[in-house]
């Protein structure tokens, strides 16, 4: 038992304690959120515009192989062109298209190698040489650890022709690997993210576009200048998503869930990356990033029962805690066939989650592919 001075101790108890049940609270609400998630069957389309799937890749993580091969199977009717692109000839991932066009022939698959950096995003980078081979209307792009089901172009297709739709971003679920790194990551998306994006989006506290998915038409990623503005940009997918917002479109979030692979890892990438995704997230809405704190209720009641002892009302507490935190991914998994539901690891997710939010608060340089880089207060990259 911590041993502080007695009115600041019941100040304190009564603070953490008010944190924890509120924040419980928050996840009963995230839960019912994801309940009520229900993904559509693939809809009738009106029509059926040819679509380039623009697919930047870096390195060959597991899974590459069948993430990018669940793109070129899918049932849409218009005409589908795939151009993944490299910025090394060398990069393994390279080996992995041919690969895809010999197993898929009646797919239209290109690979593009740009060496030139435009700025410190490398992806961006990528993406401004893939681009230029895309011949059709729709473009859509997904990052290489994204992972779809055959119906997918559809929904996106039919989500972007909505009237005043200008972008479509997906939200996604997280799958592993048998290393605990992976599974630890996995369940950051699917305890954290998606219950958190979904109670933004219901009080209308967010307006995201993840890398995911981004699919909008030729003409407007023309009109937002392309993917040149975003070379330096951290955020580069919100970053996207705000410049078609500030055409004076929406961003359409369809009820469609793809998987984001979570590929085995070691310790101190698994801490970079999310760190990363914190501090973007600050950048992103500090105040909201702020406010986030309720969203990690399992330290404040651990810090009540740490101030007035292990008793009955503590161990309560904690153990509320624990079942409120595990009815959204059980919901998840319920609805994926998932198995990436631990509730032996709950607590240490959580307690992982809470320090890499601490983390985020502080100054520092983020790791991101290899590189260290800093990020100036307008969300801008300079390699370190």
């Amino acid at each position: 038992m911590i041993i502080i001075a007695p009115e600041l101790t019941a100040s304190l108890w009564l603070i953490c304690t008010a944190l924890a049940i509120v924040g419980a609270a928050y996840l009963v609400f995230a839960a019912a959120l994801v309940r009520k998630l229900k993904v559509g069957a693939a809809p009738a389309l009106k029509s059926a515009p040819g679509v380039t799937i623009l697919k930047p890749l870096c390195g060959a993580e597991p899974g590459l192989a069948t993430n990018l091969a669940s793109f070129c199977v899918q049932a849409y009717p218009g005409p589908v062109q795939i151009v993944f692109g490299v910025s090394e000839v060398s990069d393994a991932a390279a080996a992995v298209v041919p690969q895809l066009a010999t197993k898929f022939p009646q797919a239209d698959i290109e690979l593009v190698v740009g060496t030139y950096l435009h700025g410190a995003n490398r992806k961006i980078s990528n993406l401004m040489h893939m681009v230029s081979r895309a011949r059709h209307e729709l473009i859509v792009l997904s990052d290489s650890d994204i992972n779809v089901d055959h119906t997918y172009l559809r929904q996106v297709v039919a989500a972007l022709a909505e009237p005043g739709v200008g972008l479509v971003t997906c939200l996604y679920r997280g799958t592993s690997d048998a290393g605990l790194a992976s599974r630890l990551a996995a369940m950051a998306i699917n305890h954290h993210f998606l219950p958190n994006v979904l109670v933004a989006l219901r009080l209308g506290l967010a307006q995201p576009c993840f890398g995911s998915t981004i699919a909008l038409k030729a003409a407007t990623l023309d009109r937002i200048g392309g993917f040149g503005p975003f070379a330096n940009q951290l955020a580069d997918d919100y970053a996207i998503g705000k410049a078609v917002r500030d055409l004076g479109f929406r961003v359409a979030v369809p009820p469609l869930l793809v998987e984001h692979t979570c590929f085995g890892q070691t310790w101190s990438e698994l801490v970079g990356r999310e760190t990363r995704w914190a501090r973007t997230v600050r950048l992103i809405d500090p105040a909201g990033h702020i406010g986030s704190i309720i969203t990690h209720p399992l330290p404040f009641a651990l810090a009540a029962a740490a101030l007035e002892g292990f008793g009955a009302t503590e161990l309560g507490i904690i153990a509320l805690v624990l079942v409120c935190r595990v009815l959204a991914p059980l919901q998840i998994g319920r609805e994926s066939a998932s198995r990436e539901f631990s509730l032996w690891l709950t607590p240490l997710r959580d307690l992982l989650s809470f320090v890499i939010f601490l983390t985020s608060l502080l100054p520092g340089s983020i790791a991101w592919r290899g590189q260290r880089y800093s990020v100036r207060s307008n969300g801008t990259l300079t390699p370190t």
